[in-house]
């Protein structure tokens, strides 16, 4: 990302109130005139060079805030926090996130720890190359008897299935008008 490379040359905080942007815009349209007013705002506050809104992002757990009540009723004042870059692009986010977005950012951040660490346990291939003929014997044994292992669970559960009584149901008759009378 260019975001991160770039060095940050404006920060500021804001209290956004878009309730009289999107009063008279029609309810199946609010929450899309939110954000593009939204980005007006930011354009203006940050004095992008022709308030081009391509260059003003909205960071992803905003965007979800802004929708959390649907596309007719969305959320009329935010406090956010405005980055604005060397390369002209500005950068949106909360300042305070609300506790299910702090909880799904944290298990997030949680999740791409974990894929690092497994990235970084990974045997490097020099180590690979060191196994001796017999390891790698004993290693294609092991997988040879884990699949077999996984079929004869699967044959297991197919004769169960295949076995379960079955409970038929008769199909209703059609009952004559007349005769409901």
């Amino acid at each position: 990302m260019a975001e991160k490379e770039d060095k940050v040359v404006l920060e500021r905080e804001y209290v956004v109130n878009l309730r009289n942007r999107i009063l008279y815009t029609p309810r199946y349209r609010r929450t899309p005139k939110a954000i593009k007013e939204l980005k007006k705002f930011v354009a203006r506050h940050m004095k992008v060079y022709d308030r081009d809104l391509r260059k003003i992002f909205i960071d992803r757990y905003l965007n979800e805030e802004i929708w959390f009540r649907g596309i007719q009723k969305p959320v009329v004042k935010l406090k956010i926090r405005a980055k604005k870059f060397e390369s002209g692009i500005v950068r949106v986010e909360l300042v305070d996130l609300p506790a299910n977005l702090k909880f799904k950012k944290l298990r997030e951040e949680r999740a791409r720890e974990k894929v690092s660490k497994v990235k970084e346990t990974k045997k490097p291939e020099e180590a690979v190359e060191k196994e001796t003929p017999e390891e790698k014997k004993v290693e294609v044994e092991k997988e040879k008897a884990v699949v077999e292992a996984g079929m004869k669970e699967a044959k297991l559960q197919a004769t169960e299935i295949k076995h379960e009584v079955k409970m038929k149901h008769e199909p209703q008759r059609q009952v004559r008008k007349s005769l409901l009378k």
